[in-house]
Parts: structure tokens; sequence; C-alpha cells
């Protein structure tokens, strides 16, 4: 998986803390399941002076069915609202039946699909917020033979938290984001013991 590194202006990617380099290189260790195709996506640069960030579409049967992106902010010197040095970004967006819709529990089973997701990979985390948008569009006039559509959006931020003695591993984390965008397209559960093979990653057409 390649992922592409942000810094500020004046500071290239050499320049990256030890700490943020060895985040880095386990989001690039993540493994996502076939259905999803992830590559790098140009960072923030603003919100934190590091910065990494992924983009993903889930294609099932030749029709890409969800998308999202997910991006790891970090700051040496803290941040009070993160409570810590590090930050995860999620965003997943993703078709749904137009009548889920109106499903009163709708919003709270999506953002269920998030932290279950991070308990089912181990991911430890504090301080996580977020929004879960349910959209809905008709067409009308010219269009209006075309049928309606549903999307659920799911926006969330957390604090991944490292292991004991351990530096931080952001590899679950972009599993549990992985997951949470094939939950939130419908596709099934990967069945207990079967292993799941690494997703296309890089560009399109590339083979990587």
């Amino acid at each position: 998986m390649v992922v592409r590194q942000e810094t500020r202006s004046g500071s290239g990617a050499d320049a990256s803390p030890p700490e943020f380099q060895e985040a880095v290189a386990t989001m690039r260790a993540a493994t996502l399941r076939p259905e999803i195709f992830c590559e790098e996506m140009p960072a923030p640069q603003r919100i934190a002076p590091y910065a990494a960030a992924l983009s993903a579409d889930v294609t099932v049967d030749g029709t890409d069915v969800g998308t999202g992106r997910i991006i790891l902010l970090h700051d040496p010197a803290g941040n009070d609202a993160w409570d810590g040095t590090f930050r995860c970004v999620a965003y997943a967006r993703a078709e749904i039946e137009l009548d889920m819709i109106t499903d009163p529990l709708l919003a709270d089973v999506g953002w269920s699909w998030l932290t279950e997701a991070l308990a089912s990979h181990g991911a430890a985390y504090t301080a996580v917020s977020g929004t879960v948008t349910r959209v809905a569009t008709e067409s009308f006039g010219g269009m209006s033979d075309e049928e309606g559509a549903a999307q659920l959006e799911i926006r969330a931020s957390w604090t991944p938290l490292a292991r004991p003695g351990a530096g931080l591993d952001v590899g679950p984390h972009v599993e549990a984001w992985g997951e949470l965008l094939c939950t939130a397209v419908g596709l099934p559960p990967v069945p207990e013991g079967v292993t799941v093979m690494p997703g296309r990653r890089g560009q399109r057409g590339t083979g990587r």
C-alpha cells in the first residue's frame, strides 16, 4: 500500500519524526478485503504538522458501491482536543436501499458498525466522535424516470492508542475502517477462520 506523507511547508517528509514514520509503515501493512481498491491521496496540511492519507473504493460486480478515506494526523506537541499526539479521521459513504432511509435506527446502527469494527480488530482508542448522515435523492422533470437513490455517510475521528511498551500500530484502525466500508455496502462478514487476502493497492491498471 502506498501512503503519501504530507508535512507543513518548509519541512520535507524526511524530517518527519520516527514515531510518525513508524506509524505510517503500519498503515502500509494493513490487510484489506479484495473488494477494496485502496490508494494514496493528498493529506491535509493545515490540521496537523504531519499527515498521511488513504482513499478507497468498494467494488462489487464491477460497480463502485462505496467510497471512503482515512487520515492519520500527528502533532508531536500534543493536542488537547485529541487527548494525544495522533488522530485518525475517517469517512465512509455507501449506497443503501432507498427504503432504509426512513429507519429511525439507521444512524445508531451505522455508528455501531464503526465501534464494533474497531473492537473486532483490537484497535484501542479514546476520544471518539463523529456523525452519521443519510441522504435521499429523487429525480423530477426530464429525469423523473430515474430511480431514487440513498446514501449513508459516516464521519468519525478518534485517538489511536499504542500498546504499553510498543509503538503505535495503525494497521488495526485501517482494517477496521475497511470493515466499516464493507459492512456499510452490505457485504457479508468474512467467515471465521477464513484468511482475508490483501485488497488492491496502488494506481488502477498498474497491477500493483
